[in-house]
C-alpha cells in the first residue's frame, strides 16, 4: 500500500507548498495536518478529499503507484474511512490479523 503521508508530501513539495499553505488551500486546520505527521496517522477520507481538491487531483491519482489510476469500490471506500479512524496500534493489530487469515 502506498504511504499516504509521503504521497501528500510529494504533491505538496512539488507545488512548493508548506503544510500551512496546504491547510489554507484544503480548508483544514494546520494543526490537523501537522498532527498526522507527528502521530504517523492516516487522514480521514473527508480530509483526503479536501486535500485532493486542493491539489486538483482525484483520490485515485493520490493513491496511484506510477501513472495507473486506481478506482476504489464502495467497499474499499468504506474500509478506508473506518481505517482512518483507527489509532496506529489498532491499524497494526488489524494488519497482523489480516496477515494471519
Amino acid at each position: 500500500m502506498k504511504d499516504t503521508l509521503a504521497a501528500i508530501t510529494a504533491h505538496r513539495e512539488a507545488r512548493g507548498w508548506t503544510e500551512y499553505h496546504l491547510a489554507e488551500m484544503a480548508d483544514l486546520p494546520q494543526s490537523t495536518i501537522s498532527s498526522w505527521y507527528r502521530k504517523n496517522a492516516m487522514p480521514s477520507l473527508s480530509s483526503l478529499k479536501k486535500i485532493c481538491k486542493a491539489f486538483g487531483i482525484t483520490l485515485s491519482q493520490l493513491f496511484a503507484e506510477g501513472q495507473e489510476p486506481v478506482t476504489l469500490t464502495d467497499s474499499q471506500h468504506a474500509l478506508l474511512e473506518r481505517w482512518s479512524r483507527l489509532k496506529p496500534e489498532q491499524q497494526e493489530a488489524l494488519i497482523t490479523l489480516i496477515d494471519r487469515m
